[in-house]
């Protein structure tokens, strides 16, 4: 097993932990948060905790740090872990430029470590029913990604949690709910070549936007378009249409929690559309027990340090636009 450090424990952070307490690749032996309260949650079910990385990292206990803090503490501790040997998973974003990204992905590969990322939806298996049917041809060119991702959870967080900062998460949609939507569209598509964004702050609690609507287009010559809303009840759709059919993928709960998963398809030369209930499945997990795996010598990790690189840049590149108005061009 990977004995691992999870560092950051708030809501998500504490989701992961409780998660991993039944995998049989990663054993938690250790936590972080600067939050005494965090700790004394950690203590009840993790051996060690610490209220820095740094002390963690000294005490000699791990060989993976698994970090759920704020976005802008990623980049330092990325390269804080890897400085030390250590393999890292990383929640989304990844950091929040690109040349940070490009810093510790370079980093990571003199020090033939592992890095992996939370973008967990890429392991819900519909997803990986549609991937597998792209690569066969099923949907011939493919054409538009489009999808939504709403829920209401953050109008019960405190004023001051670091997820309504404008500082800290300057486009509060994106990096809740629209980063998942725009890695599938990475996944599906390769490296964007423009975007364009709007963020609705109309909302008087979502200091740092209520909604975000986006449009990208790819190198490839596809194209998406996506909105992540925080004031909306939970629904989350996605659908990738093709020259030859369309598949719909609807969640029927939070991925926190996940029942299972609602699936709509439609090829050319159906009379009518075709659909199917796909059972729930632990994508969190998974994605992080196929990091675990990579990391202890097994099968590669499924998500390339290109494709990381890229979810950095075009995180930036929408962020960049949904605060100027601008349409924002990526470059390599």
């Amino acid at each position: 097993m990977l004995d691992c450090v999870v560092v950051g424990l708030g809501w998500w952070g504490q989701r992961i932990v409780e998660e991993l307490r039944s995998s049989d690749l990663i054993n938690v032996v250790a936590a972080v948060d600067p939050s005494p309260a965090a700790r004394d949650w950690a203590s009840t079910r993790i051996a060690a905790t610490y209220s820095t990385l740094g002390e963690a990292l000294g005490a000699g206990q791990v060989r993976g740090v698994i970090i759920t803090s704020p976005h802008g503490e990623h980049a330092a501790q990325i390269a804080e872990s890897l400085a030390a040997g250590m393999h890292v998973f990383c929640e989304k974003p990844f950091t929040s430029d690109a040349t940070s990204a490009e810093e510790v992905l370079a980093t990571a590969d003199q020090a033939n470590v592992i890095v992996g990322v939370g973008h967990e939806r890429r392991f819900e298996p519909p997803i990986i029913e549609m991937r597998k049917r792209l690569a066969k041809g099923d949907f011939g060119q493919q054409l538009v990604f489009e999808a939504t991702f709403s829920h209401d959870k953050f109008l019960q967080l405190p004023a001051d949690n670091w997820r309504l900062s404008p500082q800290d998460a300057p486009v509060g949609p994106l990096s809740a709910t629209g980063i998942h939507l725009m890695d599938l569209a990475i996944a599906v598509f390769g490296w964007p070549s423009e975007v364009w964004a709007h963020l609705n702050s109309e909302v008087p609690h979502l200091r740092n936007g209520a909604a975000l609507a986006v449009g990208m287009a790819f190198e490839s010559g596809g194209s998406a378009l996506f909105s992540a809303i925080l004031s909306t009840p939970f629904a989350m759709r996605l659908c990738l249409y093709g020259s030859h059919g369309w598949m719909e993928i609807r969640d029927r709960t939070h991925p926190e929690a996940p029942t299972g998963w609602d699936v709509i398809t439609r090829w050319r030369g159906d009379d009518e559309p075709t659909g199917k209930f796909v059972p729930a499945a632990p994508a969190v997990r998974d994605n992080l027990e196929a990091w675990a795996t990579a990391a202890l010598g097994g099968r590669a990790y499924p998500v390339t340090p290109n494709e990381i690189l890229a979810n950095v840049c075009t995180f930036a590149a929408i962020s960049e636009a949904a605060l100027s108005g601008k349409t924002i061009k990526i470059r390599r």
